[in-house]
């Protein structure tokens, strides 16, 4: 498989700054072995090498990854499906918290198209991205709007979206400056950016190490604290306005690395196990450090 090595860490642009932080095994698809290495510059922890965008598709290629094949095998998909339900209604009540007349909105990796479709039926005038054929098939088939294949062909400056989403997105994105760049121009001046990310400053991430699921080598390019966030989005023109934890994430991230850490099984035992992970990487958090974080962007 061809591998691209970064020279340069992405978020403060140091050069030879990188020294390997730890090493991950692809537990979805490949069983390959992946370094994350640390800029020693500013701290920002990567995937790298990597596969480039024309080799990284095959790793994508598993009935486990719920995102883009919406699976209901296994209990774990399972819980996560049901938990779904839940977690859409804080996603629509967060977007309407900033627009509450609605507006324009474009959901930037669109998956299977729950989020997409929630919005719409909300009363959004919705726009996806969706790379993944068969994700973006099913998308479609649940909305009304328009969803594309790729962000940089079919946008352009006359485009203003008073709301933009990434739901687990950035984390996944090769080309993160010019996305970056493009998302800047095409937002409203008032608009409200939406960037949900993994926290690996996060207890579970602290506890699990390696075996800790939301690495997700080598899917996951970059590997986010919040202070990489605030850096990174400064350079557009952004700053934080608000910060959310996602608190079901951090059970689910936790049985998947239980599962990861016991070769793949998963019973009771390490269910029970991986709930009181998750709940202490919860009540550990301080309203801020959950396992995964939703940050609200706007233009300063």
């Amino acid at each position: 498989m061809e591998l691209e090595y970064l020279d340069k860490c992405p978020v403060c642009k140091e050069s030879h700054t990188k020294k390997t932080f730890i090493v991950c095994n692809d537990f979805t698809v490949s069983n390959e072995k992946f370094n994350l290495d640390e800029c020693k510059s500013c701290g920002f922890v990567f995937t790298n090498p990597r596969p480039n965008a024309k080799t990284i598709g095959p790793y994508y290629n598993a009935e486990s990854y719920i995102s883009h094949t919406d699976s209901n095998k296994g209990l774990i998909n399972k819980i996560y499906k049901n938990v779904r339900n839940i977690t859409l209604k804080g996603k629509i009540d967060l977007i309407n918290k900033y627009k509450s007349n609605k507006g324009r909105l474009l959901d930037i990796g669109t998956g299977t198209g729950y989020f997409i479709s929630a919005a719409e039926n909300n009363g959004w005038k919705v726009t996806g991205v969706e790379p993944d054929d068969s994700a973006r098939k099913q998308a479609k088939s649940k909305i009304n709007g328009i969803i594309n294949q790729d962000l940089f062909c079919c946008f352009d400056e006359s485009d203003s979206f008073d709301t933009i989403t990434m739901w687990h997105v950035l984390e996944h994105v090769h080309l993160l400056e010019e996305s970056l760049e493009k998302i800047n121009q095409i937002i409203s001046p008032t608009g409200t950016l939406i960037v949900a990310v993994p926290n690996c400053e996060s207890y579970d991430a602290a506890y699990y190490k390696e075996y800790w699921a939301a690495y997700d080598v080598p899917r996951h390019l970059y590997h986010f604290k919040k202070a990489d966030i605030n850096t990174l989005f400064a350079r557009y023109g952004f700053e934080v306005v608000e910060t959310k934890g996602m608190i079901f994430d951090s059970y689910y991230v936790s049985m998947l690395s239980e599962k990861y850490k016991n070769n793949g099984n998963s019973n009771l035992l390490t269910l029970f196990k991986a709930f009181m992970v998750g709940l202490k990487s919860n009540l550990n958090a301080n309203g801020n450090n959950h396992s995964s974080l939703i940050y609200v962007l706007k233009k300063k």
